[in-house]
């Protein structure tokens, strides 16, 4: 009897504990395993208390328990603060991305896309035995950020008759359906996910057109660096209809174009081709020019009117190279953006325009016509005049002549038709860039060339609410030295660290010593 009374306290705890764990799981404490559990727990440790209370007031009193005690609370508290966490984490999802470019974050494109949602959006995902544990996650994103996404696993095997119905091929499928409309997708990424998301949210396809014959890149051609077509296939990517036009053949610019662009013609416009051009902006039209190298005079009158002026020049940037010393370069990497335009008002990232000229506002422009600057060069950059001596020579530098940077490479001019004296109201819209190639298959995916020929894309049919950067790959982290870093970086690792290492070696010897 004596042993079990004092034993009686520990059972006491025991049950107790159990019988509050009980009822944390069942949320009723009329449950009859949590009723006798507490019930017992009391007898035992009231029998307890009673027979050996005055012990434990010694054992209480001892030094040797207070810190045990204190011990307890701590482990307690540290336990707690665990529930609490994983509480929180359970009812409030957050994560943190450490990577450099974000990779594992939904891009700023698709957080766009689904703040635009106006109904559900379902996502079923075929994967064999219904899991797919990368494709799952990358979808369950799209749910955290928008509670309109809703996201189901199916095992085709255990449920072909979906697989029948919605015409599933192979596993690893993504069957997304948005009211009426559904598509499906065999490679799920974000890119494709987006892509497919726009295509289902979006009523009507804009039609942007090509100007071609006069030996401008070809929109199909995949071999050739200078083709366009990569640039072909993220504007369709965007839900976007995209054709050739050969306007020499045709009495005007289609009615239905949303955007007539114009890429590095080799040879002038016809008169007739000008005059058309003319007559579409003077309608409202849209107007994207990517000027040649070299060249281009029909299209220099044609902006001139509209308050834009191209530059013979060819646009030289010292490139810096550690240990190496500055070197030209007729490829600027461009970070400065105009903030205060819609296309580049949240553009931070850094792009690259080759064989570049610049772009500037006409000082003599018509009123109703405002051009805005959206890009510009480093201070270390400048226009040079002499074009046929960097082809020729591969060197030139600074001269009076030049233009000193920062230089504009692209502009965007809105025009109020009544202002200008045409008797149709609303606007026209132009975007030029000094440069055809920053577009091509060669460059179009470096750096964030895409983003920015989107961007442009977008402001110019209307679209604004997709201006964004689109999502990215897994890719190795890169930094760019400006001189005076290069310079820190060879002192702090050839010369101080070493010294340092140095003279604390030669101290230490000389205690020992």
């Amino acid at each position: 009897m004596d042993k079990f009374l004092q034993i009686s306290g520990i059972a006491g705890i025991v049950l107790i504990a159990f019988g509050l764990v009980a009822y944390l799981f069942t949320g009723n404490i009329l449950d009859p395993y949590v009723l006798i559990h507490l019930a017992a727990a009391v007898l035992c440790l009231s029998a307890y208390l009673y027979s050996q209370g005055r012990s434990l007031v010694n054992v209480l009193r001892q030094r040797s328990t207070r810190y045990g005690a204190h011990s307890l609370v701590y482990t307690l508290l540290f336990a707690g603060i665990l529930v609490m966490l994983n509480f929180l984490n359970a009812r409030y999802h957050q994560r943190w991305d450490l990577t450099e470019a974000q990779v594992y974050s939904l891009s700023s494109q698709s957080l766009k896309v689904l703040g635009q949602l106006k109904q559900d959006l379902l996502i079923y995902g075929f994967f064999e035995r219904g899991e797919n544990p990368k494709a799952a996650d990358l979808v369950k994103s799209y749910s955290f950020n928008s509670p309109k996404i809703k996201f189901y696993a199916v095992d085709p095997d255990r449920h072909p008759e979906m697989a029948k119905e919605f015409k599933i091929q192979q596993v690893n499928t993504l069957h997304l359906v948005y009211g009426r409309e559904s598509t499906n997708i065999t490679e799920p990424t974000e890119e494709a996910i987006t892509n497919a998301i726009i295509k289902l949210t979006k009523a009507t396809k804009k039609n942007i057109y090509f100007l071609t014959g006069h030996g401008e890149p070809k929109l199909d051609d995949r071999e050739n660096a200078q083709g366009y077509a990569a640039a072909k296939e993220s504007l369709e990517n965007e839900n976007y209809q995209v054709q050739e036009l050969l306007l020499s053949t045709q009495e005007k610019v289609p009615a239905e174009a949303s955007l007539l662009i114009i890429a590095k013609p080799q040879k002038p416009l016809l008169d007739h081709e000008l005059q058309a051009i003319e007559s579409y902006l003077k309608n409202g039209g849209r107007l994207l020019v990517l000027f040649p190298s070299t060249g281009g005079e029909t299209l220099k009158k044609l902006l001139q009117e509209w308050g834009v002026e191209i530059g013979d020049d060819l646009v030289v940037d010292q490139v810096i190279r550690l240990f190496a010393g500055p070197s030209l370069g007729v490829e600027p990497i461009v970070d400065t953006y105009n903030t205060a335009h819609p296309i580049t008002r949240d553009f931070k990232e850094r792009t690259i325009f080759p064989m570049v000229r610049s772009v500037n506002g006409s000082s003599s422009r018509k009123e109703g016509i405002e051009v805005a600057s959206l890009a510009q060069t480093s201070a270390t950059s400048w226009a040079e005049k002499d074009v046929n001596g960097i082809f020729k020579q591969g060197k030139t530098s600074m001269g009076p002549e030049n233009k000193k940077g920062p230089v504009s490479l692209g502009a965007a001019v809105t025009a109020n038709l009544k202002k200008i004296g045409v008797e149709k109201g609303g606007d026209a819209e132009i975007v030029v860039l000094g440069t055809a190639d920053f577009a091509n298959n060669r460059y179009i995916n470096i750096y964030f060339n895409r983003d920015f020929f989107l961007n442009v894309t977008n402001w110019l049919v209307g679209q604004e609410e997709l201006i964004s950067i689109r999502p990215r790959a897994v890719r190795s982290s890169r930094i760019q030295l400006t001189e005076n870093e290069g310079t820190l970086v060879f002192y702090l690792s050839f010369l101080i660290l070493p010294e340092i290492l140095l003279i604390m070696g030669l101290s230490v010897w000389w205690r020992r010593r």
